[in-house]
């Protein structure tokens, strides 16, 4: 087998990040372009000792869970990879990745893992989207064979998969609602028309960067975030005028203004055109105030069904003192603290505190604390810090998805919590990390995987650990 073999692959079953798995003469083939049941001519990319990569040039007989895709960039995008499957076979799989990596990675067997909580709705559901300005626009076929198409030096939308130097134009996708969808062809008309340069990573030079688009699903506040190289008031005032004349449920118009060179859709500087500048969202009783650099859950619905999850698993009691560990913008820990004593969130990003601080105060909750610092240096090397608070009766767990460095891991079974809730959106790292922690005398009580995002390879993960 060699690069560029075509075979013709019966799929068995689906693999990590999008892909299934074939077998030809007994080595394994992970297949991008098709669904576990498609029969699939395949062209060969890629060959390593123990596997080979492929991706599917001809479906030749179609599995009877596969569905046709909403979007018409499918394939194109990356961003949905399982589009064309049958969503309640999307979530098997999911839940089927989380066992393969608790057995592959953590070393665990016979792990019981509960069915998926499914998301509802599947289609619309999110309340963020960033969008990237580029002068290398990515064409798709449909385009290259029409040379009547008029082809800017210009591009609103996403990155196609491997390629961050060219981005795919866009003027729909069904992740977010239709506000969203016309708001970002408005502002590529009229970015087009005045001639408004993209920024240039390598000099340095242009203004456009990235649109943010955020809306409040519970509350319907909607903000608009323009990302730029520079600050250019008469510009931003020019389209936060434009918009909000035109679509009046934007409530809060802000220029973000990133100097540095690092393609993010954050920025120090923050100008503000329109309204306070923050939006407001509900989850279950409590109000969050979201500013553009806040991070909040991006699928409100789940968000809610996710936190009474470890609600459910923290089993607390009136008198507890929790941590919650990488707290964020503090949205687990005030969802919990009307159930325990008091709730100490710790997170190392400044602005992510200040929002938990504000979102305390806004809500009335006075049984939070939050704290900033490294977790690794605040559990390991702050012993005043430690000595100065109350031993936690239950751990709340919420790490990126690198996982926890191993230092804080040991400082977790050291904590000696009575339960550790562990909240994960990369089950390889989380499978890791659970392996330490029952070495160290605990074991696991539930595994309960949770869908945010539809129609993607990805997975919330929530385990409860017990002490032994």
């Amino acid at each position: 087998m060699k690069r560029g073999d075509e075979f013709i692959l019966h799929i068995d079953d689906a693999a990590f990040e999008g892909k299934s798995v074939a077998r030809h003469e007994g080595f394994v083939v992970f297949v991008e372009g098709v669904v576990p049941g498609d029969e699939a001519r395949v062209v060969i990319s890629k060959v390593k000792k123990n596997f080979a990569e492929a991706r599917a040039i001809e479906i030749l007989q179609p599995s009877s869970f596969r569905v046709a895709p909403r979007c018409r960039y499918f394939g194109v995008c990356g961003g949905c990879r399982w589009q064309h499957l049958e969503y309640s076979k999307q979530c098997e799989n999911k839940r089927q990745n989380v066992i393969d990596a608790f057995e592959r990675i953590g070393g665990f067997r016979d792990i019981a893992v509960n069915p998926v909580i499914g998301a509802d709705p599947i289609y619309h559901y999110r309340n963020k989207m960033e969008f990237s300005f580029g002068d290398k626009q990515w064409l798709t076929a449909e385009e290259l064979e029409n040379p009547d198409v008029l082809r800017p030096n210009f591009a609103l939308g996403f990155h196609v998969p491997q390629r961050y130097d060219k981005i795919l134009d866009i003027d729909e996708c069904h992740l977010q609602t239709q506000l969203t969808v016309d708001l970002l062809n408005t502002v590529r008309s009229h970015c087009i028309e005045r001639k408004l340069p993209v920024y240039d990573t390598t000099t340095g030079n242009g203004y456009l960067r990235f649109l943010v688009v955020r809306e409040a699903r519970q509350t319907g506040e909607v903000m608009v975030n323009l990302v730029t190289g520079k600050d250019i008031s008469d510009t931003a005032r020019e389209l936060s005028n434009l918009l909000v004349q035109r679509f009046p449920g934007i409530t809060t118009f802000v220029n973000t203004i990133n100097e540095k060179k690092a393609q993010i859709a954050y920025g120090e500087i923050q100008k503000v055109y329109y309204g306070e500048g923050t939006i407001r969202e509900k989850l279950g009783h409590l109000t969050f105030i979201i500013s553009a650099n806040s991070f909040f859950q991006t699928n409100t619905f789940q968000a809610e069904r996710l936190y009474r999850v470890v609600k459910e698993y923290g089993e607390f009691r009136t008198a507890d003192v929790v941590y919650d560990l990488y707290c964020g913008t503090g949205s687990i820990a005030l969802f919990i603290s009307d159930s325990v004593a008091l709730v100490v969130g710790i997170d190392n990003i400044p602005s992510a505190v200040d929002n938990a601080v504000m979102n305390a105060r806004y809500n009335n909750i006075a049984n939070c604390e939050f704290v900033l610092g490294d977790l690794k240096d605040r559990l390991t090397k702050d012993t005043q810090w430690m000595r100065s608070n109350p031993i936690p009766d239950v751990l709340v767990i919420d790490p990126p998805r690198s996982g926890m460095h191993p230092k804080v891991v040991q400082e977790v079974i050291r904590l000696g919590s009575r339960i550790i809730v562990y909240v994960s959106c990369n089950p390889t790292t989380q499978a890791r990390d659970v392996r330490v922690i029952v070495e160290g005398g605990y074991r696991i009580d539930a595994v309960q995987p949770l869908d945010m995002f539809p129609h993607t390879y990805h997975i919330e993960n929530v385990v409860k650990l017990t002490k032994v």
